[in-house]
């Protein structure tokens, strides 16, 4: 039992440690999922042992005590925390517990929405204007942060009744997550670094060092935004369900995450909507580590009332962590198609997300120096999505004495080539075509499922075509027989038959899929695809000048030159590619083993919206800026910050800015919000 009691003693100090590094001081020494594993052995611990409970205890407390620098605010009713579940099965054993407590029959439903992972606030709002906001705190007391909050733009400083049978109450205590989009938070930290600033671990942490200044000027600077997600008190409690009340808060004028709420008729659609929630993850533009699952029925909330840290009627289910923590056991450099030297981290092997995770970028020397990267670091790790993992932050309390500074190498570490910076880059270069990783990077990206998809043909199988020299370019890919394929190590009959029949089947493509197979530089698969729309035949590409290619808006009458989306670096890249000899006698040789494609079908649909320039002013009630910015593009706009003589359209949202006033004066057309939802193909005509 002593041993038993020591355990959780040191549970307890390290998560009481960790809160303080979390809430406190907004700069975490370790991932969310290694907290939650800390938090979940004590709780296993504390279920066992009962009688080792104690009030103080991390798992009968919410958050950390305010700072000292701060005011206090006090909560009309405790800010709770949420029960976490991390798999079905703790959802199934959420809504068992709930029917188990209420001993009946009664029917609810569900309402499942994001979780945004910001800093949660109170706004509270009396006879209409926002009087005081606070954070969490210790879900008690929270910290004024008034003045910082009325410089976030979304946030309403009085409410406003656009439903004449829903008055606005006379005490409102709102409760939400202050967050920072993921591009914002990109953006910040680069300044941050340039600057020779400590960055953010992550959005939730920048939003909450962002909003705890004590000089609001700063908070101004900050991208923030907030979504409302329920409330505390409020002097008209007549709603009947949890969605009544969000829908509500919206008529009130307050931010909700109204497109990604679903009621769910019962636990297992509620499920679903999880999964759904998880795998849309990488397209949301804000950070979400969960899902929260609701009670819908406020009467039967209320019947179910809290425990300790939590309420009964609400859980949060946790997706598979974006971060962990880990150690940097060498860093080495690679060499991609393009000749470009990239470092990157060997690590200790992490699962994120489901992948084991055994590398990461570095990106550059630049990089490494403004995140003070070391070999042998113990380092947090994010990856989203598709996306490349990466080093956001070393944990320098960790420290040993025995971590190694890393330099760039001044030679290519392939070919031994001198390796050079162009004017404006960051990025080393090895200028040497003839350099082996080159060619292996250029093959690997060739034979990808966005290029030619060759399947079966991987980094092994390239390598072993290299050192024999049965191939030294793309073209000599479809040169290949069986005969040489059986030559490799671990090639048997059916896998040569296999491949071969997968290099012949190569041969039937797009002519975007054949542009991006090039590895032309700059050239992804959207200006591969934009290419392909605009000119329609390959050698009209090959042609094109420098300014068939870089876009210009056509002054007033005139029409508008090149293709919208591709600027002057691009256009550069695309030319010169293509003035280079050795990659034409390489073109030439692949349209010659019999390469074809098919009709190319335009990139973007028909649309009023094709080729006009848009700019936003004023906050839309159907979706947000960034969502607006996508339709627009993905219908063959483009979207301006300023207006211009150029602009086509601005499109007026609510409490437009002086935007409004310049469109009027050089007579650009004028869009309210249900003539844009029209344009769009949303809205009803």
């Amino acid at each position: 039992m002593e041993e038993i009691i020591k355990q959780i003693e040191e549970l307890r100090e390290k998560i009481r440690y960790h809160n303080h590094r979390y809430y406190s001081l907004d700069d975490p020494e370790i991932s969310d999922a290694d907290y939650d594993r800390l938090f979940r052995h004590l709780l296993d611990l504390e279920r066992q042992y009962p009688e080792l409970i104690t009030p103080d205890s991390p798992t009968r407390s919410v958050g950390a005590k305010p700072r000292e620098a701060f005011s206090e605010v006090k909560h009309g009713r405790p800010m709770l925390s949420l029960e976490n579940g991390f798999q079905d099965e703790d959802i199934i054993a959420f809504d068992s517990r709930i029917r188990r407590f209420l001993g009946d029959d009664s029917h609810f439903d569900y309402t499942v929405e994001p979780k945004i992972d910001g800093l949660a606030v109170e706004l509270v709002y009396e006879k209409g204007k926002l009087t005081v906001a606070s954070t969490r705190g210790d879900a008690y007391v929270g910290e004024n942060v008034t003045p910082n909050i009325k410089t976030i733009l979304t946030i309403p400083l009085t409410l406003t009744r656009r439903n004449r049978e829903r008055p606005i109450p006379d005490l409102l205590e709102v409760r939400g997550e202050v967050y920072m989009e993921s591009e914002a938070f990109n953006r910040l930290n680069r300044k941050r670094a340039e600057k020779n600033l400590p960055v953010f671990a992550n959005p939730r942490n920048a939003a909450a060092g962002s909003l705890r200044q004590l000089d609001f000027r700063v908070t101004l600077k900050r991208p923030l935004n907030m979504f409302c997600y329920g409330i505390g008190r409020i002097s008209t409690p007549d709603f009947s369900t949890q969605h009544e009340l969000m829908m509500a808060l919206n008529e009130w004028g307050l931010r909700i995450n109204i497109p990604h709420i679903k009621v769910c008729k019962d636990i297992n659609e509620a499920i679903d909507q999880c999964h759904h929630l998880e795998e849309t993850r990488p397209q949301f533009f804000y950070e979400i580590d969960g899902a929260v699952i609701k009670v819908n029925r406020i009467d039967i909330q209320k019947r179910l009332g809290e425990k300790t840290r939590s309420p009964r009627w609400a859980l949060a289910y946790k997706f598979k962590p974006s971060q962990e923590t880990t150690r940097i056991t060498k860093i080495d450099v690679q060499v991609g198609r393009t000749g470009a030297l990239t470092p990157v981290a060997h690590l200790e092997p992490v699962e994120i997300g489901g992948v084991l995770v055994k590398r990461a970028t570095l990106h550059n020397q630049e990089e490494i120096n403004r995140k003070d990267i070391r070999e042998l670091d113990t380092v947090i790790i994010h990856r989203a999505g598709d996306v490349i993992p990466e080093v956001v932050k070393v944990i320098e309390s960790k420290r040993t004495g025995q971590e190694k500074v890393f330099v760039m190498p001044d030679q290519c570490p392939a070919c031994g080539t001198a390796v050079k910076k162009k004017e404006g880059e960051v990025v080393l270069r090895c200028a040497n075509p003839d350099c082996p990783a080159q060619i292996m990077a250029s093959l690997k990206h060739f034979v990808s499922k966005g290029g030619m998809n060759i399947d079966g043909l991987g980094e092994k199988i390239i390598a072993q075509l290299l050192d024999r020299g049965m191939v030294q370019s793309e073209s000599d890919i479809y040169g290949l027989s069986h005969e040489d394929l059986m030559k490799l190590n671990k090639i048997e009959q059916k896998s040569a038959d296999n491949l071969l029949r997968a290099i012949e089947d190569s041969k039937k493509t797009t002519l975007a899929k054949f542009i991006f197979a090039l590895g032309i530089r700059h050239v992804g698969e959207h200006i591969a695809r934009l290419l392909a729309d605009h000119f329609k035949r390959f050698d009209m590409i090959q042609n094109a000048s420098r300014e068939d290619l870089m876009y210009r808006k056509g002054k007033r009458g005139e029409e508008d030159s090149g293709i919208k989306g591709i600027g002057e670096e691009i256009a550069w890249s695309i030319a010169s590619y293509f003035e280079d000899e050795s990659n034409i006698q390489n073109i030439r040789r692949l349209l010659g083993s019999g390469i074809l494609w098919e009709e190319v079908k335009p990139a973007f649909p028909p649309s009023p919206i094709s080729g006009k320039t848009f700019v936003l002013t004023g906050s839309l009630n159907s979706m947000k800026r960034a969502q607006a910015k996508e339709q627009i593009i993905g219908k063959g706009g483009s979207l301006s910050s300023s207006i211009s003589r150029n602009t086509d359209y601005l499109v007026v949202g609510k409490d437009p800015g002086s935007k409004l006033k310049k469109a009027e004066d050089l007579g650009v057309s004028i869009l309210n919000e249900d003539k844009f939802l029209i344009m769009l193909g949303e809205g009803h005509g």
